[in-house]
């Protein structure tokens, strides 16, 4: 399955230091679960962290999710050892923090591949520091010659850089966040947006979420369970869209328009970009679908 079908409407960060949220993480229905081991652990408890995450991927329990580990980043004294463990457990991905060049994510590679990491480990970046954005093509382009796989806004981090407050309408933060998706798009890689932080205001995370799937992010970052069902809702595909992809496809698929650029459809000029929308839509609801199944 290409990157950009995955779903990954949601992805919820669970400490890695807190053992009854790992115990339920399996079963929640996030797409993919971030094993943090940086943010929200506290340095007297990072081994303690690790040595939890690690008892989990050994025991792998059954779930639809995908399995990404947060390392600490490569200028802090846990990062060798986070790597030196996680790695051979063999995670999804590892999700890493604070990057500022393309240079940090080829280093990077580059030590996964010294440790015997498998081919199919993922590398996703967070874009939280304002060097990051700057470079955020660069940076998007190692997934032409390393495992990057996909770029996550760390809003919090990069709200504090600037020095800004965040708003509902996320002014301060627009750059960055439409920077971040058009360079994943241009090289075919996933990009998901950052967390909402008030977890009591449901109204204000659905219309955050609504917000980021309007800028072309493919899936929202989370902080609390509670999270999960609206950011699945929100970035899969709605029914009627899928009504009118599948009647795209039905329409160029007839025979009276086999060969033909534009047509018409429900009353709508239609051209063949429209096809391909149309088809990669439904791609995504049958993936949804697939993670339903045995």
């Amino acid at each position: 399955m290409s990157e950009l079908l995955k779903p990954r409407r949601s992805v919820l960060y669970v400490p890695g230091s807190n053992s009854r949220a790992l115990q339920k993480a399996a079963g929640l229905g996030a797409d993919c679960l971030v094993l943090d081991l940086e943010d929200a652990v506290a340095p007297e408890v990072k081994a303690k962290a690790r040595s939890q995450v690690s008892a989990f991927l050994s025991q792998r329990p059954s779930s639809r999710s995908e399995y990404m580990v947060r390392v600490n980043g490569a200028d802090t004294p846990w990062f060798a050892d986070d790597l030196a463990e996680v790695v051979e457990l063999s995670p999804s991905g590892l999700v890493f923090p604070k990057v500022s060049s393309a240079e940090d994510l080829r280093a990077l590679d580059d030590e996964l591949s010294a440790l015997g990491a498998a081919p199919e480990l993922e590398l996703w970046a967070m874009i939280e520091l304002p060097e990051a954005v700057l470079r955020i093509q660069e940076i998007a382009a190692m997934s032409r010659s390393s495992r990057l796989a996909c770029l996550l806004v760390g809003t919090n981090d990069l709200a504090k850089e600037l020095s800004i407050r965040v708003g509902p309408e996320r002014k301060g933060l627009l750059t960055a966040l439409s920077s971040t998706v058009l360079a994943a798009c241009a090289y075919g890689i996933g990009a998901i947006d950052g967390v909402f932080n008030d977890i009591s205001d449901a109204d204000g995370f659905e219309s955050e979420c609504l917000d980021g799937l309007d800028l072309g992010f493919h899936g929202k970052s989370l902080i609390h369970p509670s999270q999960i069902t609206k950011a699945n809702q929100i970035f899969a595909p709605a029914e009627h869209e899928l009504e009118e992809a599948k009647a795209i496809i039905a329409a160029f698929e007839s025979p009276e328009n086999l060969g033909k650029g534009v047509i018409v459809v429900n009353g709508k000029m239609t051209e063949r970009l429209h096809l391909e929308r149309a088809r990669a839509l439904v791609a995504k609801s049958d993936a949804i679908d697939s993670l339903a199944e045995p």
